[in-house]
């Protein structure tokens, strides 16, 4: 597995790169954003390890250019804990999001967790068909009315497990542990980003969805 690790603090990448090399990923660095889209651009990762404050562009602007040709997943790093942070991290293509400082066995469990979801949906070759959508699951996109939807990562596990459960009612919290991995300590506010994120690429009316429905006071299935 390769992986791309993205921060001005070169001490930082330093330390990270020493320990996911021990775990036996290939990991290559970048000390700012222009670097850290063109290398995402050429580098063919797994996976991708971004900090928010950076010189040249930041992480956001970086992460917004690097989904417009890949949904390659993204850990964002950040020394900013505001949940509206977050959600804007989210906003623009992140899969997850950790605060500094962090404990480098919660990124290396948080890597773990994101690349056995990608490498699971990968190896499945089979569609899953429910109207005018379907979900291509060996190219891990999703086609609405004949046209390709590119997803993240996470809007992929996310709309792959309520496709194959439809009717299931999946709480927050439930949907955290199942396709990030683990809890986000109470703050479950992530799984609602996703969800309209979703909405808005595969429903033909975000505002009346037909597909991801919400179960008020419990959380949300697939009609199916």
């Amino acid at each position: 597995m390769k992986i791309l690790v993205v921060d001005d603090e070169r001490l930082l990448v330093k330390g990270i790169k020493f320990n996911l090399e021990n775990e036996g990923y290939q990991v290559e660095c970048a000390y700012d954003g222009a670097a850290a889209v063109e290398l995402a651009r050429n580098g063919g990762f797994d996976l991708i390890i971004l900090d928010l404050m950076m010189p040249e562009i930041d992480g956001l602007e970086a992460c917004m250019r690097i989904r417009e040709f890949s949904n390659v997943p993204i850990i964002m790093l950040t020394a900013r804990s505001e949940d509206t942070d977050k959600i804007i991290g989210f906003e623009c293509g992140a899969d997850d999001y950790i605060t500094k400082p962090f404990n480098i066995l919660e990124l290396k469990a948080r890597i773990r967790a994101m690349l056995r979801r990608a490498s699971a949906g990968a190896q499945g070759k089979s569609q899953i068909t429910v109207g005018g959508l379907t979900l291509d699951t060996e190219q891990r996109v999703a086609i609405r009315d004949g046209e390709v939807v590119e997803l993240t990562a996470k809007e992929y596990d996310l709309i792959e497990l309520l496709m194959k459960n439809p009717r299931r009612v999946y709480s927050r919290e439930n949907l955290m542990n199942v396709v990030w991995g683990y809890s986000y300590a109470g703050d479950y506010r992530t799984v609602d980003v996703h969800i309209r994120r979703l909405r808005e690429k595969l429903e033909r009316q975000p505002a009346e969805p037909e597909y991801i429905l919400t179960k008020w006071g419990v959380g949300y299935y697939f009609k199916g």
